[in-house]
């Protein structure tokens, strides 16, 4: 039987991340086939962490800077090893290629982090993310793990036209018509199998809600931005809520908790979907961040219409009117959310937007086939392939020798 390697900075938590979500996706569609997957992190299991075995997904414990994963990955011999980030192809990479040369390499960016960085650093210095640094030492680390790989999975149109026209890196597309092309990109955004239009209608529905995994900065950095935002519209909307879900709440969102003031955190909550489906309307105040936002995806699988930033929006509706409202400044913000709750009739068409998206954009159907095809033509002509990115085994032999020194000395040292 085939075999997949999955080399994980965390075990998958779907119910805390959306980056949790996708690598559910991508093990679902290893699985269709018919790879026997081992899923591998240095992290531990935490009590949300999927059940992997129960899935027939093996689980394994690795050490950083240590043979024992030498012995690990020569014993499994994988046709295929994924990396679940930039920085877990910096740590084990050098030891795959050394190991298993003959196994496809893909990383899966999740969101490009270098762009994340970016905009969270500009925001800080009260600059605009349209001024962020993009040139910056975490681009260079995460661009040249990119070039390392055989393939890199994009989730966000977005971050593939950076990627193309600003780096100058190749890109395929699932709609592609030649496969045989060498391409070290590939876009694969969320994945939804089916969803329902039957949903319960705008007055079943009441207050607003949000949520989010809070150890992620750009979700802290929106909770605090609706705690300014909230008393305005609070004073709009006095019957209103706002309740706060997510998973690891810090002690400085927790003391945001005011009942009295309407604003009150929920915490984690493992059903995403029974607590989406009774709420009037998402807020999303999101400043930075990169990829695509989970949140997002699932309000339009619910039927919750959302207000959010250019920076939540984007990647996510292409051409088409999105699911909710767009908004620059804290002053459209606060309209928009008064008016998206409180009128019947702008709410049906956010919602109904909403519904397109999904169906036209982010269904598994348009993407399973074409990916799967994808993945065994560079499979079976992987030599060719490498040859006709030969910067990528430039920084193979050159930038990963350090890397594979420094991991010895350690190694060494610990002993």
């Amino acid at each position: 039987m085939k075999q997949l390697l999955i080399l994980g900075h965390t075990f998958p938590e779907p119910t805390t991340t959306a980056a949790g979500s996708r690598m559910m996706q991508l093990l679902e569609l290893f699985t269709e086939e018919n790879y026997q997957i081992t899923f591998a992190s240095t992290a531990s299991i935490s009590e949300r962490t999927a059940n992997l075995e129960a899935q027939y997904i093996s689980i394994k414990n690795i050490l950083l800077n240590d043979t024992s994963f030498d012995e690990f990955i020569k014993e499994l011999n994988p046709q295929i090893v994924i990396f679940d980030r930039y920085i877990t192809e910096e740590q084990f990479g050098w030891r795959v290629n050394e190991i298993c040369q003959e196994a496809l390499k893909i990383l899966d960016t999740e969101d490009l982090h270098f762009l994340r960085k970016a905009r969270e650093e500009a925001i800080k210095n009260s600059k605009p993310i349209s001024e962020a640094n993009l040139f910056s030492e975490t681009t260079k680390r995460e661009l040249a793990s990119i070039l390392r790989c055989d393939v890199s999975l994009i989730i966000s149109e977005y971050e593939m036209e950076l990627l193309q026209n600003t780096f100058k890196i190749s890109c395929a597309s699932a709609k592609a018509k030649d496969d045989t092309r060498t391409e070290l990109l590939y876009y694969l955004p969320f994945l939804v199998e089916s969803f329902s239009e039957n949903t319960f209608l705008f007055k079943q529905r009441k207050h607003f809600m949000a949520i989010g995994n809070l150890l992620h900065a750009p979700n802290v950095d929106s909770v605090l931005q609706l705690k300014e935002i909230w008393p305005e519209i609070k004073r709009n909307l006095p019957d209103a809520e706002l309740h706060i879900y997510g998973a690891y709440a810090p002690q400085q969102i927790l003391q945001l908790n005011n009942k009295k003031q309407g604003f009150i955190v929920k915490g984690w909550v493992e059903n995403v979907e029974a607590v989406m489906k009774n709420y009037r309307v998402q807020l999303a105040p999101l400043r930075f961040g990169a990829g695509l936002k989970g949140k997002l995806l699932d309000a339009m699988r619910y039927g919750l219409p959302t207000v959010t930033t250019e920076v939540g929006a984007e990647g996510m509706c292409g051409k088409l009117p999105f699911g909710g409202t767009i908004t620059i400044l804290k002053e459209e913000f606060i309209t928009a959310a008064i008016q998206l709750y409180s009128e019947e009739n702008l709410w049906n068409k956010a919602q109904q937007n909403g519904f397109s998206i999904i169906e036209k954009r982010f269904q598994k159907r348009l993407f399973s086939e074409a990916f799967k095809k994808h993945i065994h033509t560079i499979s079976t002509n992987l030599e060719k392939h490498r040859q006709e990115n030969f910067l990528g085994q430039i920084l193979q032999h050159h930038t990963l020798q350090s890397t594979k020194y420094l991991s010895k000395w350690i190694e060494t040292k610990n002993r």
